[in-house]
Formats: structure tokens, C-alpha cells, sequence
């Protein structure tokens, strides 16, 4: 039985999630059912997923599956009756240890996942890049859907890395931020930076930043740019 405050906050984290799920087919992230934004209920270690292959136009907030930090469903809550995403467990296995994540997406967009099926990581070569990232995104080892073999390789891979997206290799990007919102606009721009760069190297060769640079750029975007109580100013700089 939840509290009435915990029962509040999934509430309110069952339509974050769900209204966030749209962001990812206005920004062209995905296709059909693939793709999933999850988010930890606040002050718990529980945490809010899509079913498994249900049309983003049917994703309400009553469908949204509360799981707990196995990936297990909370039995005897709405949604509970389906079947949660197939990628739940990766997502459970981030939030169990990444505390400071508040939020997990994963899309198949086009570009990144491109990068991901070369196996090569996006080289830190625009200055946005560098403002959102902190320097290239790192590729993440392959691993077959089903069980925590994914979440292993995103802690893995992200652990003491700034970046906050990883491209697993042959599947597609991941992205984690301290709410949803935040790792769905990490989502939003790993897509932007992996076609930007893509077309820049068509043209030439690249020119990376130098890492005194992106060291500057990164802190004063995470410290500086926008206002005090943006999200990614709650998660650690490096």
C-alpha cells in the first residue's frame, strides 16, 4: 500500500512519462512502438515505464506501469495488467546504480543509431557538443535484449564519463538525466549532434575541439547558460 504522498508522485511521474513519450515522435526519434522514456518516482526507488508495444497515441498516463527496482511490477496498481517495455530491466539496473538518474530514455533514431552500428563514438568536433556532453559520445559494448545485459554496459560505459548519452553498439542510443524532461532533451540532441557531424565528415576531414576548450564550454553551459534551477545542473559535472 503506497502513502498518499509516494501515491501522489507516481501519479504525477505517470504523466510526466507519458507526455514525454510524444516528445520523442515530434523530434522524429522513433518509429512504430520502439523507444521508451521511463522516470524514478521522486524520493523512492520505484520508477514509471511504457508497456510493452503499445501505439504512442494510446500511451495515457493509466496505462503507464509502475515497476520496482528489479523491474517487477507493482502489483494492484493501473497498468499493471500488461506487459511492461522490453527494455525495463536496463532501465531498472541504471537506476539501481545511478542514484543521481532521475530519468532513462532510449530511442532508435537514425543517426545515431548509424554511429552505434559502425561501433564508433561521435567525435567532439561543434561547440554544441561539447556545451551538452562534455566531450565525444562514447559507444557502449553489444548486448542482446531481455535482461540487465544492456543497463551493465550503459553504467558501464557512462560511469565517470560526462556524457549523458551512450550509443550501444549495433542497437541505438541511451540517455539519462535527473528527470525524464532532462534525458529526453539529452535524446533530442544526441540525434542532432550524430547527423551534424555525420554531414560535416561527408565534406572533409573533421577538426576536433581542443580539450581545454570543451572543458570550458562544458562547465560554463552546465554552471552559466539558462537559469539556476535547470535540471542538469543537478547532476555531477564530471
Amino acid at each position: 500500500m503506497l502513502s498518499r504522498e509516494v501515491a501522489a508522485a507516481v501519479e504525477t511521474t505517470r504523466a510526466e512519462v507519458a507526455r514525454l513519450h510524444a516528445e520523442l515522435v515530434r523530434y522524429g526519434l522513433v518509429v512504430w512502438t520502439a523507444g521508451n522514456v521511463s522516470g524514478r518516482v521522486p524520493g523512492t526507488d520505484l520508477f514509471v515505464i511504457k508497456p510493452s508495444g503499445v501505439s504512442y497515441d494510446e500511451l495515457t498516463p493509466e496505462v503507464m506501469i509502475l515497476c520496482d527496482p528489479d523491474g517487477s511490477v507493482v502489483p494492484g496498481t493501473p497498468g499493471s495488467e500488461r506487459s511492461p517495455s522490453s527494455d525495463t530491466a536496463a532501465h531498472a539496473y541504471v537506476y539501481r546504480h545511478l542514484p543521481e538518474v532521475g530519468g532513462v530514455v532510449h530511442t532508435h533514431s537514425t543517426y545515431a543509431v548509424a554511429w552505434a552500428a559502425r561501433g564508433e563514438e561521435i567525435p567532439c568536433v561543434v561547440t554544441g557538443m561539447a556545451d551538452e556532453f562534455g566531450g565525444p559520445v562514447p559507444v557502449g559494448p553489444f548486448a542482446l535484449i531481455g535482461d540487465d545485459s544492456i543497463g551493465r554496459g550503459i553504467v558501464e560505459t557512462l560511469r565517470g564519463h560526462r556524457s549523458r548519452a551512450v550509443l550501444m553498439r549495433n542497437h541505438g542510443p541511451f540517455t539519462v538525466g535527473v528527470t525524464p524532461r532532462d534525458a529526453v532533451k539529452a535524446a533530442v540532441l544526441v540525434e542532432d549532434v550524430a547527423r551534424t557531424v555525420h554531414v560535416a565528415r561527408q565534406g572533409g576531414d573533421l577538426v576536433p575541439l581542443a580539450p581545454e576548450a570543451v572543458d570550458r564550454l562544458y562547465a560554463r553551459y552546465q554552471q552559466v547558460y539558462g537559469q539556476a534551477d535547470d535540471d542538469r545542473r543537478t547532476l555531477p559535472a564530471d
